[in-house]
């Protein structure tokens, strides 16, 4: 007689493909071990959730645990993962107090995510402003799923904008590795030239950030980056579009033979600039909130096939940071982890698309980009027992149950309506929110290095 599986979880499990109702999904150890419906297998344990939805657990693409407070902000934003339903986070590289930039500073990270993190993290590796371009083998080497660059300046150290020379020679060398490298798409020229234009006439009201960050700054952004990935054969990509423009853009370099691709952040899928104006320094991201034309035309980018993925670029800036009448001086940046899976679950509600797009474009294929596929990202064997379980219903999200530090217990998307929340998740067969509180302790979480070069893009 075999073994007791040492779980079994019931529901509706949604898979990329459908829906399999009333199913079930067994796991031994850490890893999904049989999948399927009708009688439940003996296991040490069941739990049923019956009626409600099983997904993978999501994968966040793009998220910032160290630019606010440093390494230490590992251990709240993992805590909101948790609670979001977010089993695996891939953390940017522009901490404080320097960046990701060597595969030492790279080892150094992967330790205090063993001390902090309340689920996997994967890392994102940089470069330096100037020189740094040598270190990249190092950080392939080092399990880093991804790069980052930037075309747009936050700080010389920290976030600095790598001039087109630098660019070159780095995508080269990412080119080797077969990484992906992620861009920050913003022109500099037009943004500070516009900004400034703004602040001599004393216009510093919030739709200004909208107006001196235009879809230009990121078009003009998106070509030179794809036209020296078609040069230098890397896999680019961009970081957050805001319009769907981008995602046109990336589509005809395929067509040229480069491999291009881009993400929409989940803000741009609900957000407009009338909502920035109602949250003023709350609702300040880079790049701005577009129109609701834009919104839409964003979703049948989605519907297309055209975006890669949705994640959050959660950031938690101090709620002290987001607040002021000038605009400008606000941080730039939002929390959105928590938040990440009853928003999606619920837009995708609101206008009757299928769940299965949330298991496809916040799991799936961001694992797939990221190289951590087939561990991460799916219900299928051998894959993390990494799950998600959503409660359909009647909820409105209160900022006030953020699991993270005080001062980071705020969202753009307090007292919304949703039409889900997160009943529990699962890390690695292990249940690490049971729907009220976090049950993972600091260390639970581990690193996870890309588990192959291969381009999710062939």
């Amino acid at each position: 007689m075999p073994l007791p599986y040492d779980r079994v979880l019931r529901g509706n499990l949604v898979l990329p493909d459908g829906i399999l109702t009333d199913g079930y999904v067994a796991v031994r150890g850490e890893s999904i071990a049989a999948i399927g419906e009708g009688e439940l297998p003996p296991a040490l344990q069941v739990d049923d959730y019956s009626g409600r939805f099983i997904l993978p657990g999501l994968v966040d693409g793009h998220m910032h645990t160290g630019s606010a407070i440093g390494w230490p902000g590992i251990e709240g934003a993992t805590m909101s993962a948790a609670a979001g339903g977010v089993t695996t986070v891939c953390d940017m590289p522009y901490d404080v107090p320097r960046a990701v930039t060597s595969a030492a500073i790279f080892q150094e990270k992967v330790e205090a995510v063993h001390q902090l993190a309340h689920v996997d993290v994967a890392l994102y590796g940089t470069i330096r402003k100037n020189g740094g371009v040598d270190e990249i083998a190092g950080l392939a080497e080092a399990g880093a799923s991804a790069f980052k660059l930037s075309t747009y300046e936050y700080d010389a150290v920290r976030f600095p904008r790598i001039d087109h020379p630098t660019m070159v020679a780095a995508f080269k060398e990412i080119a080797k590795t077969g990484l992906m490298v992620a861009v920050h798409n913003e022109d500099q020229e037009l943004v500070e030239r516009l900004t400034a234009e703004a602040k001599a006439t004393g216009r510093v009201d919030p739709i200004m950030h909208a107006r001196t960050r235009p879809p230009l700054a990121e078009t003009m952004a998106d070509l030179e980056i794809f036209e020296i990935g078609l040069e230098t054969g890397a896999h680019v990509h961009i970081a957050h579009s805001s319009v769907a423009r981008g995602f046109e853009i990336a589509e005809s370099f395929r067509g040229m033979g480069a491999k291009a691709s881009g993400e929409a952040c989940i803000q741009y899928l609900c957000m407009t600039e009338e909502d920035l104006v109602r949250l003023k320094g709350f609702g300040k991201c880079n790049p701005p909130f577009r129109t609701a034309a834009e919104v839409e035309r964003m979703w049948a980018a989605l519907a297309a096939g055209k975006v890669a993925y949705v994640s959050t670029d959660h950031a938690p800036w101090q709620r002290e940071k987001k607040l002021g009448d000038d605009i400008f001086a606000c941080g730039a940046g939002l929390t959105g982890m928590q938040s990440f899976a009853p928003l999606m679950f619920s837009l995708l509600r609101e206008r009757g698309l299928p769940l299965t797009l949330m298991a496809k474009y916040c799991a799936e294929n961001t694992a797939r980009y990221h190289g951590l596929f087939p561990k991460k990202g799916a219900i299928r064997l051998g894959s993390d027992a990494d799950f998600l379980v959503m409660e359909e219903g009647d909820f409105t999200f209160d900022e006030a149950t953020i699991q993270d530090r005080p001062d980071a217990r705020w969202s753009p998307y307090h007292g919304r309506p949703m039409k889900g929340r997160v009943a529990a998740t699962f890390l690695r067969g292990a249940c690490v929110w049971d729907g009220a509180a976090v049950l993972a302790r600091p260390g639970q979480g581990r690193f996870v290095p890309r588990q192959h070069r291969g381009s999710a893009l062939g």
